[in-house]
């Protein structure tokens, strides 16, 4: 203590005491000053450096913004005290945020994860098995492979080379992460940033997470999946908590799609291998494993995919072999395994199965509908419109039609058929080969392939032409005459007919049922004239959706009203079903009803009354013309037309390569059901003896047996029953007109002169006995512009001229006559000699008497000889004439001859 400090106070006794001096407030006052001081002056001296900096910098905001940004003073800055700082403190925020942000998205999606259970997972990944029916609750399918179709087995059921393979070529890191897996996505990132090759970064539980709670929603890859995406991250961590990891991999194995609609591993091993996932070998289990990324690509039995399959099943064995599964000589040894030829036939998954192409075409669409992973998961119960009574008698047909000689003589081997429910659009039979397990090309659906159609395609065209109202011109009826001529420079190329020849002026109602090609023709340009592409749209809208969309074919032009672009034999059927429907289109169904395991209904058929497309009038008189066995005498008919008690319109027709035939096809409906037939090569190899009646049997059996006993059974059809004739149909002769016909438009009354040998139209070298005129109706016709005539009585043929009389015709030479007295009174002797054919041979002798007729004698005779008695009241000499007639009407007489004396 300083002497300064101690202060002396007098007392009342005198005395000094003596004590320490507190420190006085200014004191403390000047401690906490020098501080603020520092500070103070520190600060200032830090303003007036960054003023000076900022003094550096340039005026203007942007020059100033980018001199900071300058590499040099950027880095500067955070490699500073100061910008470490900063760094520290952005870092700091940036992690609260996040934390925030994770627990706020854990938080909200927490509600989803109480559907992680052990016995949820064990729910969903299940045995599943999708049964088929048909319309009367038949069992076709059951689709679950062949033998033990077992989705779900145990982690020791699962080979090791499996799980080994799997983890390989999907998740590398699957024993060292939580579910989630940062150093797989960034791989991944840089992986397919390269190019070399596309890799997903999902881990193995995310991708089980995704099969089994997000199917449905796994193709969202936009900004609305994100919140699924988030979901899978969260619930994979959960997952990792609650299951080991090698549930976690049994449960991927069970779950995951093998191609096709198998499901599971243990499902793939049976059906590619014949045994069980267990027993794999490591050429099978690495080809297993290569399939779950695209299934659908991968499935073993898309033979357009096999290369691309064992390119993928090689990346799984380098895979196992850079990660130590097995070593680099047992990869080569597995890659040198034909794992392609060791694939069971696809065919043995299909035992028992019935209708075979049908089923496989409904699998088909249920796909489309429903999405693959829906129907390959299974467990669905599917009642189709097929009707297995029909089904078998077809098959039957089908297989007693290639049992026999037919399809060797005419040169097929290849058949297909289906028949429809007309008035619901519901296929009820189908066969798309002779035979399902037929070797090469037995599951191949010639019903649903591209197929050209021929003649049977001519219907559709004229049923358009027939409701064509062309203001001021002729209408169109089943009498109209378009006429069978050469159009080359009409039609732009070689036209002609199957027999190769023209048959001039053919009414509609002949052209269409003895199949001439060149009024079809004809019939579409007219269509074409109202509306371009009204043809080919009216086709498609009549349910022939698939009629000239491949290719080329797209700009056929008028090769399309003679079947010269490919179809889809169901949707022909379906078109015709429209025709029977009186021009009203239905959609074409196959599918009654869908339920999942839950018995819920994803899918059920409802009926509609349809669309008209074509006047029912049109359609009418087409189903007509198809019935008119007549009309189709000068071709081949078939017993396709004659079935005992059931009336139906059938059309026939071949398509050609080159001239040639390759494919026989026939077409047959009645106001209940329509079936289409179809012969041929899969390779399109030509046909030896092309006759399109060949479909006939099959036809008639199948129609026979589905009218009289099906649908007269379940009361849907009766003998007899055909189309009700529709108001205002017109009616001239046989010949059927739509009601806005008019008779006097486009024609006029006429009369052509015909030979009456030949009866064609006479020529200048027609004798005038061989003459005859008739009335006929003159028109023209609406494309060529000639002329052409309707109404010639039958016999007459108008479309050719007289070809057996020439200008040097000979006649029979003129016979001679002899008069002799008989020795009785009155009574004389006629005899005619000299009689010789001419060009044509004699038919008579005619001998006349005063001009009468008193004798014809038949050609040849023994002798020319008529005993004459002259009549009472004959009172002048009769002159004696004979005529020698013959086939071609010419005649020659024997000219001013003897005579006989009067009575006496």
């Amino acid at each position: 203590m300083r002497i300064n400090d101690i202060i002396g106070t007098n007392t009342a006794y005198g005395k000094y005491i003596i004590v320490a001096k507190k420190p006085s407030s200014s004191r403390k006052l000047s401690v906490y000053s020098n501080l603020s001081h520092a500070r103070k002056t520190k600060k200032d001296a830090e303003a007036r450096k960054r003023a000076q900096y900022l003094a550096t910098l340039p005026k203007h905001p942007l020059k100033r913004l980018a001199y900071r940004l300058h590499p040099k003073r950027f880095w500067a800055y955070w490699f500073s005290k100061r910008g470490a700082i900063m760094a520290l403190k952005v870092a700091g925020v940036g992690l609260l945020l996040l934390a925030l942000l994770v627990g706020g998205l854990f938080a909200y999606f927490r509600k989803d994860l109480d559907a992680i259970r052990p016995d949820e997972l064990a729910k969903r990944v299940q045995t599943t098995v999708t049964k088929y029916y048909d319309r009367n609750d038949v069992l076709l399918w059951e689709d679950k492979g062949d033998g033990n179709y077992k989705l779900v087995v145990e982690s020791n059921e699962l080979s090791d080379y499996l799980k080994k393979a799997t983890i390989a070529i999907e998740d590398r890191d699957f024993y060292s992460h939580n579910g989630v897996s940062l150093t797989g996505l960034t791989r991944a990132f840089f992986n397919n940033l390269s190019g070399d090759s596309i890799q997903g970064g999902s881990t193995l539980t995310q991708q089980l997470v995704k099969q089994v709670f997000f199917a449905d929603e796994s193709s969202d890859r936009g900004l609305s999946g994100i919140p699924r995406k988030i979901k899978e991250l969260i619930l994979s961590i959960e997952v990792e908590r609650m299951y080991n990891k090698d549930q976690i991999l049994t449960l991927y194995l069970n779950e995951s799609p093998y191609g096709g609609r198998r499901n599971g591993a243990e499902s793939g091993a049976q059906t590619y291998f014949g045994k069980t996932a267990k027993d794999l070998t490591l050429p099978e289990a690495a080809l297993l494993a290569a399939i779950p990324q695209n299934p659908s690509t991968y499935d073993p039995y898309n033979t357009e995919g096999h290369e691309a399959l064992i390119a993928r099943q090689h990346t799984v064995l380098d895979n196992m072999a850079d990660q130590g599964m097995i070593t680099r000589a047992e990869a080569d040894d597995a890659k040198k395994f034909p794992i392609i030829d060791s694939l069971k036939a696809e065919s043995t998954q299909y035992a028992g199965i019935k209708a075979p192409h049908f089923v496989q075409m409904v699998r088909g669409q249920l796909e489309s509908e429903l999405g693959k992973a829906t129907v390959g998961k299974g467990g669905l119960t599917v009642k189709t419109s097929l009707d297995y009574r029909i089904q078998e008698k077809l098959e039957e047909a089908m297989t007693a039609m290639f049992k026999s000689s037919t399809p060797a003589s005419a040169g097929f081997t290849n058949g297909a058929a289906t028949v429809e429910d007309t008035q619901t659009g519901q296929i009820v039979a189908m066969i798309g080969s002779r035979d399902f397990t037929y070797e090469g090309y037995g599951q191949d659906n010639a019903a649903t392939a591209y197929i050209q159609p021929g003649s049977t395609i001519k219907p559709l065209v004229y049923t358009q032409l027939f409701q064509q109202k062309p203001a001021g011109q002729a209408n169109y009826g089943s009498g109209t005459i378009l006429k069978d001529e050469n159009i080359d420079a009409i039609y732009g190329g070689k036209l002609v007919n199957a027999d190769g020849a023209f048959k001039g002026d053919l009414p509609i109602r002949v052209s269409l049922a003895t199949s001439r090609n060149v009024p079809a023709v004809k019939a579409m340009a007219i269509n074409e004239a109202a509306k371009k592409g009204s043809t080919i749209d009216e086709i498609h809208a009549m349910g022939a959706a698939s009629y000239c969309t491949q290719g080329d074919e797209t700009q056929v032009a008028l090769a399309a009203a003679i079947g010269g672009c490919g179809i889809k034999q169901v949707d022909l059927v379906n078109a015709y079903s429209s025709i029977s429907r009186g021009g009203v289109y239905k959609d074409q169904s196959s599918i009654l009803e869908v339920k999942n395991s839950s018995g819920d209904v994803l899918k059920r058929w409802t009926d509609s009354e349809g669309k008209r497309i074509v006047d029912q009038q049109a359609a009418y008189i087409v189903s007509d013309i198809l019935t008119d066995r007549d009309a189709r005498a000068s071709f081949a008919n078939t017993t396709a037309m004659n079935i005992p008690g059931v009336k139906t319109a059938t059309k026939t027709g071949t398509s050609d390569k080159g001239g040639k035939a390759k494919d026989i096809w026939m077409m047959s409906y009645s106001p209940v059901l329509a079936m289409g037939v179809w012969f041929g090569n899969s390779d399109t190899t030509i046909l030896r003896n092309a006759n399109s009646t060949l479909p006939g049997p099959i036809i008639q059996a199948v129609m026979e047996y589905a009218h009289k006993t099906v649908y007269a059974g379940d009361g849907r059809w009766k003998t007899g029953d055909w189309f009700t004739r529709p108001a205002g149909i017109q009616q001239v002769g046989k010949e059927l007109y739509p009601s806005w016909w008019n008779k006097s438009q486009g024609q006029s009354n006429a009369k052509l002169t015909f030979d009456k040998l030949t009866k064609y139209k006479a020529t200048q070298c027609t004798p005038a006995s061989a003459k005859i005129e008739l009335d006929v109706v003159k028109s023209v016709d609406p494309v060529t512009k000639k002329d052409v005539y309707s109404g010639v009585p039958d016999g007459y043929d108008s479309t050719k001229e007289d070809d057996k009389h020439t200008c040097s015709d000979v006649a029979p030479a003129n016979p001679i006559v002899s008069v002799t007295p008989s020795g009785t009174p009155n009574v004389y002797n006629i005899t005619v000699s000299g009689v010789s054919a001419g060009t044509f041979t004699p038919t008579n002798v005619v001998i006349s008497v005063g001009g009468v007729v008193v004798s014809t004698i038949e050609y040849p005779s023994a002798s020319y000889a008529f005993t004459y008695t002259v009549p009472a009241s004959a009172t002048t000499p009769q002159a004696v004439v004979a005529t020698v007639n013959d086939t071609g009407y010419y005649a020659s007489t024997s000219g001013t001859g003897p005579t006989v004396p009067p009575h006496s």
